[in-house]
C-alpha cells in the first residue's frame, strides 16, 4: 500500500509518478471486513490461459483466509473507447473505515449499521483513452462490493458501454442456486433450482440472486443501486470450468449496447455476500447500505400493510352474495367491507377498471386507447375511495405500465387528488436502461403525489427502497398466483426463495391461500377456487417468513369467512419490523425466522414435503415471561384445519415443534407481566 507520504510525493512531484507506477503497479490492494473475515484483493496480473494475454485487472475474495473466489478479471467494454481493465495499472489508493448508523422507515429491521472499509483505487490507461476511471471497494462483515465509477464532474464524457466483462471462478464444482430466465425479457418468476456449477450451461442467462456453497462458506451474487444501468445477468464461461460471467440487458433498439451515458456515472455495485450459513444473507442489510439515504424528507404518509385482493385471483362466485363478482363496484365494497372487518389497511383493485388493459390477450400488447385517468362504466373510484375511507381502509389501482409511462404527468396527481394510496404497474418484464430509468422516474413521480408503488412483472430488487420508501414491495418471483394454472409452486420452491430471490428485497408472492392441498390432493384449478400447495400454517408462516411491508393476500373474503381458523393470526400479524433473527434452516428443505415488532416476536417455520420436528432456542427473547400463542396444523385427516394453543415462555425455554408434510407454525409471543 502506497503510505502517506509516497501518495503526497505522487500528487505533487511528476518524477515520482513513473517511479509509482512502475513500484506500485504489481502490488495488491485490499479491502478488509470490519471484523477481519472477509477481503477482497485487487492487482494487475498477466495470468496464463484461459485468461486473456497481457496485464489485466482482477479481483479476488477470501474468507477466514481461504479463498472462495479465485482471481477473476473485472473489465468494462466499450463501443467507443478502450475497455476498462487490460493493460491497466493501479496508480493511487485510499482508504477509509466508516461506521454510520441510520433508521429505516420499513424493512425487515428499524435500526441499521452501515460499517464497512472502503478503498479507492485509481486507474490508469496505458493506451490513450478519454475515459478515466477508479474502482470503489467496499468491505462488510457479510459481503464485499465493488462499483466502477467512470469520469470527472469537471469533463464530461459521452460513452457506449457494449458490456461488463466480470467472471467469477470458483475452485471446485459447487452447488448452485440459480433461476434461469433463458431470455433479457421476461417477468423474472421462476424456480431457483438446485444444480452443480459444471451443468450450468453457456446459453442459460441466470437471474440474480445466485446461491452458491462452498466448502469454505455460502456465497450469494447479486447487485445494488441499479440506477440509470442496465440489470445483472450471469453466464457460464464457455470452456472454463465453474466459472462464471456477467452479461447485461441490453438495449431493445439495439442489442450492441447496454449503457449510453455521460461521464460522471457510477456503475451499479456488484456485490459478493459471504457467510457460514446463508440465513445471514436473509438478515442483512448490505445491499440497503449500498444506496443512497432517504430523499423523501417527510415519509410519514407511507403506511405498510396488509391489502385484500378483488376477484382476479379469487372466486367469480361466492355463496355469500347475491351478485356477480366482477369489475364492479359491488365487488370492490364486498372486498373493502371484508379488509376492514379483519383490520387491513389496504384493498387492491385489480385490472380492468379502467376498460381493458390489452390490446388482445392477456400480457399481449396494452389497449391503444386505455385512459388510466377514466374508469368504467361499473366502477367509481373517487366514489369507492370515500366508501374505503369509511371503514379505515384505503385502495391500491392496477395499470399498465404503457399506459403509466403514456399518462403518469396527468394521473398521479389525479390518483392523489381522489385519495388513492398506491398503484401497482405491471407487464414491464424488462431491466434494460431505458426500463429501470422507468422505474426510478415512477417512483420519484409517486412520491410527489404520495402514492405507494408496486411493481410486478418486475425485475429483482436493488435496493432503491432505502432512497424511496414508497416503493413498498415488488414481484419478480414464482408466487401463489403461479397455483392457479400449474403445480409449480411446491414447498421445495417456497423453502429455497428465502435464501435467493428473498436476499434482494421484499417480494410480493401473495401468500394466505386457504383452499390448499397435499402432494396427492393439489388440483389446478384454473376457475373459481384455486388451490394453493402447503398447509393452512404453511401459508400464515408466509407473512413472518416472506419480507414484505404491503402482504396482499390471495384468497377471497368467502374463503376466509368458512374457515375461520387462522383468522386472528391474519388480523394480528404485522408486516414491518424492527429486528430479524433466522433461526435455523436449510436451503429448500425447511426454515424457521423469528421478527419482532415493537415488544412483541413472531416465530414462523415452515418445511418442504418431509416431515420435521425442530428445536427452537429462545436465549434471544430477554428477561421476563412471555404469553406464547400458537397456530399449529391439526393432525392429518383433519381437513387441514389449526390447532391454537397458548402457555407461557421465558429465554430459558426451547419451543419444541412438529410440522407435517408441507406443514408450518406460527407463534406470537407478547410479554407477560404478570
Amino acid at each position: 500500500m502506497i503510505h502517506s507520504i509516497e501518495r503526497l510525493l505522487f500528487m505533487t512531484c511528476g518524477a515520482c509518478l513513473v517511479f509509482s507506477l512502475q513500484a506500485f503497479a504489481q502490488e495488491t490492494v485490499e479491502a478488509v471486513s470490519p471484523d477481519g473475515r472477509i477481503k477482497m484483493s485487487v492487482t494487475v496480473k498477466n495470468l496464463a490461459p484461459p485468461y486473456e494475454p497481457g496485464p489485466h485487472l482482477y479481483y479476488s475474495v477470501s474468507y477466514k483466509g481461504q479463498p472462495v473466489i479465485l482471481d477473476s478479471p473485472m473489465e468494462l467494454w466499450f463501443q467507443d473507447a478502450p475497455p476498462c481493465g487490460p493493460n491497466d495499472l493501479i496508480l493511487l489508493i485510499e482508504q477509509k473505515n466508516i461506521r454510520k448508523t441510520w433508521n429505516t422507515t420499513w424493512g425487515k429491521s428499524s435500526h441499521v449499521i452501515n460499517h464497512y472499509q472502503e478503498t479507492q483505487i485509481w486507474v490508469k490507461h496505458m493506451h490513450p483513452s478519454k475515459i478515466k476511471y477508479k474502482i470503489t471497494l467496499r468491505a462488510y462483515n457479510d459481503a464485499v462490493a465493488f462499483r466502477h465509477v467512470l469520469g470527472k464532474t469537471d469533463s464530461p464524457q459521452s460513452f457506449t458501454l457494449a458490456e461488463e466483462n466480470t467472471w467469477f471462478c470458483f475452485g471446485a464444482d459447487h452447488r448452485v442456486w440459480a433461476a434461469d430466465y433463458k431470455t433479457f425479457t421476461s417477468s423474472q418468476e421462476s424456480e431457483f433450482g438446485q444444480k452443480r456449477l459444471s451443468t450450468v450451461t453457456p446459453d442459460s442467462l441466470c437471474g440474480l440472486p445466485m446461491l452458491v456453497q462452498t466448502p469454505q462458506a455460502w456465497i450469494a451474487i447479486t447487485e445494488a443501486n441499479l440506477t440509470d444501468w442496465a440489470g445483472l445477468y450471469i453466464q457460464s464461461v464457455q470452456n472454463v470450468p465453474n466459472t462464471f460471467r456477467t452479461r447485461l440487458s441490453p438495449h431493445p433498439a439495439n442489442p450492441d449496447v447496454c449503457v449510453t451515458s455521460q461521464t460522471p456515472r457510477q456503475s451499479p455495485w456488484r456485490v459478493i455476500m459471504v457467510a457460514d450459513d446463508p440465513g445471514r444473507f436473509i438478515e442483512s442489510n448490505t445491499i440497503l447500505n449500498l444506496n443512497k439515504p432517504c430523499a423523501i424528507k417527510d415519509t410519514s404518509w407511507i403506511k405498510p400493510g396488509k391489502c385484500a385482493w378483488d376477484w382476479w385471483w379469487s372466486d367469480r362466485y361466492a355463496p355469500d352474495i347475491k351478485f356477480e363478482l366482477g369489475p364492479n363496484q359491488n365487488t370492490m365494497k364486498y372486498y373493502i367491507d371484508f379488509a376492514s372487518e379483519m383490520g387491513w389497511e389496504y384493498q387492491l383493485v385489480d385490472w380492468q377498471w379502467y376498460g381493458p388493459p390489452f390490446a388482445d390477450t392477456v400480457g399481449g400488447p396494452p389497449h391503444p386507447t386505455s385512459d388510466i385517468t377514466t374508469d368504467n362504466p361499473d366502477i367509481n373510484i373517487p366514489e369507492l375511495v370515500k366508501y374505503a375511507a369509511s371503514k379505515h381502509v384505503r385502495l391500491f389501482v392496477w395499470a399498465h405500465w404503457k399506459h403509466i409511462d403514456k399518462q403518469i404527468d396527468k394521473a398521479f396527481p389525479l390518483y392523489e387528488q381522489w385519495g388513492v394510496a398506491g398503484v401497482k404497474i405491471d407487464f414491464m418484464d424488462r431491466d434494460d436502461q431505458d426500463m429501470v430509468n422507468f422505474y426510478h422516474r415512477v417512483v420519484k413521480k409517486a412520491a410527489e403525489h404520495h402514492l405507494l408503488i408496486d411493481f410486478h412483472g418486475a425485475y429483482k430488487p436493488t435496493g432503491i427502497r432505502r432512497t424511496y420508501p414508497n416503493l413498498v414491495t415488488r414481484e419478480g418471483v414464482m408466487g401463489n398466483e403461479y397455483s392457479k394454472w400449474s403445480d409449480r409452486v411446491t414447498p421445495d420452491h417456497c423453502l429455497t426463495l428465502p435464501y435467493t430471490r428473498m436476499i434482494a428485497g421484499p417480494m410480493d408472492f401473495t401468500p394466505g391461500g386457504f383452499r390448499h392441498g397435499s402432494k396427492e390432493s393439489f388440483k389446478i384449478i384454473t376457475g373459481p377456487g384455486p388451490m394453493v400447495y402447503g398447509t393452512r400454517a404453511f401459508q400464515l408462516a408466509m407473512l413472518v417468513v416472506y419480507e414484505s411491508p404491503l402482504q396482499v393476500l390471495c384468497d377471497s373474503p368467502y374463503a376466509y369467512r368458512q374457515s375461520p381458523e387462522g383468522l386472528d393470526f391474519l388480523k394480528l400479524v404485522p408486516t414491518t419490523w424492527d429486528e430479524t433473527r433466522v433461526i435455523n434452516g436449510q436451503v429448500g428443505n425447511y426454515i424457521t425466522i423469528a421478527r419482532r415488532s415493537g415488544k412483541n416476536w413472531y416465530i414462523a417455520a415452515m418445511t418442504d414435503w418431509t416431515p420435521r420436528s425442530l428445536e427452537i432456542p429462545l436465549t434471544w427473547l430477554g428477561k421476563g415471561r412471555f404469553a406464547a400463542q400458537i397456530w399449529k396444523d391439526a393432525n392429518p385427516g383433519k381437513d387441514h384445519l389449526l390447532i391454537e394453543s397458548s402457555f407461557n415462555v421465558t429465554a430459558k425455554d426451547k419451543l419444541r415443534i412438529s410440522m407435517p408434510s408441507g406443514g408450518g407454525y406460527v407463534v406470537r409471543l407478547t410479554p407477560n407481566n404478570l
